[in-house]
């Protein structure tokens, strides 16, 4: 399988506890986060993800919320997901062409 990924990446052996939140708040899901690169991360989960909008949403690196990342699902393979961090830059140039008529 050919690699897409543009940067190298910090692998965990046994993952770290994180959780991924919706951007409203409305549902949240633990999950491990397994590696992580400055463009995204793999995260593996328990629980299922049916029936969530994975568009955007948060991955929470704290317990009490100060550190996070903004992020869209990049992929989903059974419980695991690749997720891309979105940056500041993104979030205003993706709201600038939505909104073109």
């Amino acid at each position: 399988m050919e690699q897409k990924r543009k940067s190298s990446r910090i692998q965990f052996g046994k993952g770290f506890a994180m959780k991924i939140i919706a951007i409203d708040g409305s549902w949240y899901r633990a999950c491990e986060i397994l590696d992580v690169s400055e463009d995204g991360a793999l995260l593996q989960f328990q629980d299922s993800l049916g029936g969530l909008v994975l568009d955007e949403f948060f991955l929470m690196l704290s317990s009490t919320g100060v550190a996070f990342r903004r992020c869209r699902l990049a992929w989903i393979n059974g419980s695991q997901m690749g997720v891309h961090f979105i940056k500041s830059n993104e979030r205003a140039s993706s709201k600038a062409s939505s909104h073109a008529i």
